[in-house]
C-alpha cells in the first residue's frame, strides 16, 4: 500500500491513526532542494540592523561660506525608530533557549496531554509557533509516546506540515513513525522495497526501532532484511538492538545467526562499548565463542578501552567454553590497567578460581569484595563454601555459612545436604578412625 495521504490528513483537525501516514512518498518527493534552502535561510538567527551609528555625536555647524544649502532653507532630519539592540538580543536568546531547550519542550507535551479529547494540539502549539525552529517538536513527539498518546503525536505531525518554518523535516517525521510503530498504529505499506528506496535513512532506523520497541520484531527484521535488499546500510546499533531481543527468543536464535554475519560484512562497523557488550553476552548465550573474541579483538583494535562489563563479559566466555587459563590471562590484564572490579566482575572472578581449585586466590578476591564495600551475593557463598569442601576445611565451611545467615540467606538443599555428607565425613575420619586404630 502506497503511503500517499498524509498531506489530506493536515487539513482535517482530527486526523485518524489508520491513514496518517499514508503520504510519506508524496513528503520525500514534494520538495526539491531549492525550496528546502529557501525555507531554512529564513531562520538563521539573524536580526536586520540599522545602518549607521545610532548613538553619534552631532557635528559642528560648517562656516556660513562652505554651507552647501542655501539659506533659510530647513535642515532635513531623519526621524529613525529602531528597536534596542538590548531588546533585539533578549528576543534572539528567548527564542534560541526555547526552541531547543527540553524542558519547555516537555511541558509543552504535558500541556498537550491536559487538553480534552474534542481540544486540537493547535490550542496550545499555537501559543509557542513563534518560538519554535526544524526539529524541536520531535522531543515533544517522542515524550507524549512515553505518555502512550500516538494520536496527539500525529496531530502535531499534521499541525507542523502547515508551519513553513517547521516543515518538511525528517526528524519530526522519524519521530511520529517511532511513536506509531512503537504503540501499533503504524499502518505498514505493503511495497517495503519502495518505501526503503523514497525515506531517508533516519526514518528508516526509526521505524525500526519503533517495531522493536513495540515488541513487532517479525515487522522489524522484515524492513531490515529489505534495507539490505536494496543496499540501505543502517546504523550497527540498530542490528545490535534487533540482536539483544532476538536473542531472548529460543526459536529465533537462527535470525540472530544471520544478523551476526551481516554485521561481520560490514566494513564499517562501529559500535559502542554498550552495544559491543549485548552482542557478545548474546553470543555466549549462543556458544558462539568465536564472535566474542573477535568482537573484544575489534573493540581493542578500534583504539577503544574496555570497561570493566567488556572484560567481565570476555572472562565468563572464556569461563562458559572451559579456558579458565586464558581466562586468568583476562583477570591479570584488567588488573594490570587497574580497572576497578563491580560486584558482577567478582562474581565472575571467584567462579573461576573456584573451578581452578584455587582456594588461596577465591579468599583474596572475596575479601578485596568485602572491602571494597560490596555485599556478596548468594551464589558467592556458595561458591566459597565449595572449595572450602574440596579443601577440606569443614570449619571454615561453618563460618561462611553463619555469615551467609546472617547476610538473610538459606543455603539451597544440594548445598546443606553436601554439607552434612561433608561432616559425617569428617567426623569419621576424626573419631572413629583414631578409635579404630586403638
Amino acid at each position: 500500500m502506497r503511503l500517499s495521504n498524509i498531506s489530506t490528513l493536515s487539513n482535517s483537525p482530527t486526523p485518524s491513526l489508520s491513514n496518517g501516514f499514508q503520504s510519506l512518498d508524496h513528503y520525500l518527493v514534494s520538495h526539491p532542494n531549492d525550496e528546502i534552502e529557501a525555507i531554512s535561510s529564513l531562520f538563521q538567527g539573524r536580526v536586520p540592523q540599522k545602518p549607521g551609528k545610532l548613538s553619534r555625536e552631532r557635528p559642528l555647524p560648517l562656516p556660513l561660506p562652505y554651507k552647501l544649502r542655501p539659506l533659510g532653507l530647513p535642515t532635513p532630519k531623519k526621524h529613525v525608530k529602531s528597536a534596542s539592540p538590548t531588546a533585539v538580543s533578549y528576543r534572539a536568546s528567548l527564542s534560541k533557549q526555547v526552541y531547543k531547550n527540553p524542558r519547555v519542550l516537555i511541558a509543552i507535551a504535558k500541556e498537550i496531554r491536559s487538553l480534552s479529547s474534542e481540544e486540537d494540539v493547535s490550542v496550545i502549539l499555537n501559543k509557542w509557533a513563534r518560538f519554535l525552529r526544524k526539529g524541536s517538536l520531535s522531543l515533544t513527539i517522542r515524550e507524549l509516546g512515553h505518555m502512550g498518546l500516538p494520536d496527539r503525536a500525529l496531530q502535531i505531525f499534521c499541525w507542523a506540515q502547515k508551519q513553513p518554518q517547521l516543515f518538511p523535516d525528517d526528524r519530526i517525521l522519524a519521530s511520529t513513525v517511532e511513536v506509531l510503530a512503537r504503540n501499533h498504529e503504524l499502518k505498514v505499506p505493503l511495497d517495503l522495497g519502495k518505501f526503503t528506496g523514497l525515506a531517508s535513512r533516519g526514518v528508516i532506523e526509526a521505524m525500526v526501532r519503533g517495531f522493536i520497541r513495540g515488541g513487532s520484531l517479525h515487522l522489524a527484521w522484515k524492513l531490515l532484511h529489505v534495507a539490505k535488499d536494496g543496499k540501505r546500510m543502517l546504523d550497527p546499533s540498530i542490528y545490535a538492538k534487533l540482536i539483544l531481543e532476538l536473542g531472548k527468543i529460543p526459536d529465533k536464535h537462527m535470525l540472530v545467526v544471520a544478523l551476526l554475519d551481516d554485521l561481520g560484512e560490514r566494513e564499517d562497523l562501529n559500535l559502542s562499548q554498550q552495544d559491543c557488550t549485548a552482542i557478545m553476552k548474546i553470543c555466549i548465550r549462543l556458544g558462539k565463542f568465536d564472535i566474542v573474541e573477535s568482537l573484544f579483538n575489534w573493540f581493542k583494535q578500534s583504539g577503544h578501552e574496555p570497561s570493566v562489563v567488556t572484560y567481565t563479559t570476555l572472562i565468563h566466555s572464556r569461563y562458559s567454553e572451559k579456558k579458565y587459563r586464558e581466562a586468568m590471562a583476562v583477570v591479570w590484564e584488567m588488573e594490570s590497567s587497574n580497572c576497578l572490579f563491580d560486584l558482577p566482575a567478582y562474581r565472575v572472578v571467584i567462579k573461576l578460581f573456584v573451578a581452578l581449585n584455587d582456594l588461596s586466590r577465591a579468599v583474596r578476591y572475596f575479601s578485596k569484595l568485602k572491602e571494597a564495600g560490596f555485599s556478596p551475593t548468594y551464589d558467592i557463598y556458595r561458591d566459597l563454601i565449595r572449595i572450602y569442601m574440596v579443601s577440606g576445611r569443614l570449619a571454615k565451611c561453618k563460618e561462611v555459612c553463619k555469615e551467609a545467615e546472617i547476610a538473610g540467606f538459606k543455603l539451597d538443599k544440594e548445598t546443606t545436604s553436601q554439607l552434612l555428607q561433608f561432616e559425617r565425613e569428617k567426623k569419621v575420619l576424626y573419631v572413629e578412625l583414631p578409635r579404630l586404630l586403638l
